[in-house]
């Protein structure tokens, strides 16, 4: 196995184990693409890999998503679900548009700015994660359009990398009543639009610089990313429903200042 295939295998695996967790996958993936000196042409890579994940999560919502669309013909409630993330979506839809060409050359060009977002986005779920009000929301599915509107407007802030589109759209959730599995699960089935979203609008933005040669270091890197998302999709509800978020935080400061350091260092 040559030195580019075992760094594909790394970046899937990262990007599988952090996609869904509030670490930012984004940031993880950019850090350990600059220091292993690793670039794909017009970040085929990373654009395709994501796929991985989002395959993942597909698979294991499709059985939920598809009875919600089913029951949509004669089920307020599931209508009202089904409205409810896509009021959540919109906002990302308004800025990704508007923004898409500064935040792909200049912030994700920034490996300071995003070892530092790593670092202060960990001191917030960390605080977050202690003082959030009272949950009074138990149900992702059941959330008031309102609600569902602010965390969309949360899911913003991950536009800038090593924010965490999963952790910005949690933070929000939590500080709402939203209780903690539900705003992890709320944070789930928002990705699927905005991911599905996001990697298509890259790959169309991207056409004409796309490279597919190294097709063999994708396809290693898309398999890992999306075996590995599949099992923490299936942990993470779990433990933090048991333990809330606070491990995520920790993570996040211990990375950024890890890579803050180096970064100062020169590397």
């Amino acid at each position: 196995m040559d030195n580019s295939t075992i760094t594909a295998a790394v970046l899937g695996l990262l990007e599988g184990l952090t996609e869904f967790l509030p670490v930012s996958s984004t940031g993880h993936l950019l850090l350990a693409g600059h220091f292993l000196g690793f670039e794909s042409k017009g970040r085929t890579f990373e654009v395709v890999i994501q796929l991985g994940a989002i395959l993942a999560l597909t698979s294991v919502y499709a059985a939920m998503v598809t009875q919600l669309f089913l029951r949509a013909r004669h089920d307020d409630a599931a209508r009202r679900a089904i409205m409810s993330i896509l009021l959540a979506f919109l906002p990302a839809v308004v800025v990704g548009l508007l923004a898409h060409d500064f935040i792909k050359t200049v912030l994700f060009e920034t490996p300071m700015l995003i070892a530092i977002m790593l670092i202060l986005g960990g001191f917030v779920l960390l605080v977050i994660d202690r003082i959030a009000p009272a949950p009074r929301y138990h149900d992702a599915l059941a959330l008031p359009l309102g609600k569902s509107l602010a965390i969309g407007l949360c899911q913003c802030l991950a536009m800038v990398p090593g924010v965490s589109r999963s952790g910005a759209t949690i933070v929000g959730a939590l500080l709402m009543g939203v209780e903690k599995r539900a705003a992890a699960e709320f944070s789930f089935l928002l990705s699927l639009p905005t991911m599905g979203a996001a990697v298509a609008y890259d790959l169309f933005k991207s056409r004409d610089v796309l490279d597919f040669g190294a097709v063999w270091d994708i396809a290693v890197g898309f398999a890992v990313a999306f075996v590995t998302a599949l099992l923490v999709v299936r942990w993470v509800l779990n433990y933090i429903s048991r333990h809330g978020y606070a491990l995520f935080g920790w993570w996040r400061i211990i990375v950024g200042t890890a890579a803050l350091a180096a970064l100062s260092l020169g590397y």
